[in-house]
This record gives structure tokens, C-alpha cells and sequence, in this order.
């Protein structure tokens, strides 16, 4: 059996885009899945794309920038799957406008979904991640945590931070029985 197939994943951000995709191929590849998104009807959606899979799928409507929120959902994931092999922190939000534009409300909550987000993520399931003989943290940062564009002061500082956050991460638990990893998806533009 392979690591995903014998595995269960937690998906953040699983009601749309990069966090649906990830949830259908996962589940291909025959994982147990913990779906989380603020956002319960793409949630329902995407589990419905899901329905002919096997392995156990579960949703939890959850606003990842609410730290007791996260420590219950790891909790709920616990009690229900049992265990946890990969951890996909995928949620976020964009905000686009100067510095001057952007509120200091807004600003903070893109911090809190995307950079706070993803630490809470690591922080509740880290420990049953441990648990495991193999396991993987996988963090969604952006194309703008690496390059930070004009009118995106905002979103490049909170994926700025995951990378940041990630990589020191990684460097502490290199070693041991779980993998970290930072993602940086780059926006396309269909024709």
C-alpha cells in the first residue's frame, strides 16, 4: 500500500479550487479525507464529487483563523478518523490594492486566515502527525512568497510568512518521521 492510499488527509480550503482538486486526486489515490472550508455549500460540493470513493470522507465547516475553531476540528478529526498522515493548510483569501488602500482590518484578516491559519493548522495536528511512522505537513504559500508585486502588500506578507514559518519548520523537524513542505502556486490566466 502506498502512503497515500494507507493514509488520512486534512484539506483546508477544500470547498474550491486548489483544495477540491487536491481532495478528488487524494482521494483517487484511495485516501480517508478530512475536508475543512468556511465555506459549507462548496464544501458539500466537493464532497459530493467525491461520493463513489471508498475511504472515509468527512466535512467540517471551519473558519481557519479561529484558533479554538482549528483545535476542535483536530480534535473532531481525531475522534472520527482515528489518525493523520498529511496535512494540507491550502486556505486562504487574496486582497488586491495598495498599501495605502488596504484597510488595517483587512490587512489583519488576510494575516489571520492565511499566516495564522496555517500555524494553527500545524500546531493542533502536529501532534498526531508525530504519531505516524511517516507523515507530511504541506503548506500553500504562493508565487508571492517569493516575489511581492505592487498592490499586494498584504497577500505577499501573509505568504512571505508562510514560507518563512515553513521553512524553519522543516529545518526542525528534519529528521524525524514528518516531512514538511511549502507549495508556491503561480495564478494563470484562461483563454
Amino acid at each position: 500500500m502506498s502512503f497515500l492510499s494507507n493514509g488520512v488527509a486534512v484539506v483546508t480550503g477544500a470547498g474550491s479550487g486548489i483544495g477540491r482538486a487536491l481532495a478528488q486526486q487524494l482521494a483517487a489515490a484511495g485516501s480517508a479525507l478530512a475536508l475543512a472550508d468556511i465555506d459549507e455549500a462548496g464544501l458539500l460540493e466537493t464532497a459530493r464529487s467525491l461520493e463513489k470513493k471508498s475511504a472515509l470522507v468527512t466535512t467540517h465547516v471551519l473558519d481557519v483563523a479561529d484558533e479554538d475553531g482549528v483545535r476542535s476540528f483536530a480534535e473532531d478529526v481525531a475522534g472520527r478518523h482515528g489518525r493523520v498522515t498529511l496535512l494540507i493548510n491550502n486556505a486562504g483569501v487574496a486582497l488586491h490594492g495598495n498599501f495605502e488602500e488596504v484597510s488595517l482590518d483587512d490587512f489583519r484578516l488576510l494575516m489571520n486566515i492565511n499566516f495564522w491559519g496555517t500555524v494553527y493548522g500545524v500546531k493542533f495536528f502536529l501532534p498526531l502527525l508525530r504519531r505516524e511512522k511517516r507523515a507530511q505537513i504541506v503548506n500553500i504559500s504562493s508565487v508571492f512568497g517569493m516575489v511581492a508585486p505592487a498592490g499586494q502588500c498584504a497577500y505577499a506578507a501573509s505568504k512571505f510568512a508562510v514560507r518563512g514559518f515553513t521553512e524553519a519548520l522543516r529545518h526542525e523537524l528534519d529528521g524525524g518521521n514528518v516531512c514538511v513542505s511549502c507549495v508556491h502556486p503561480a495564478g494563470f490566466e484562461r483563454r
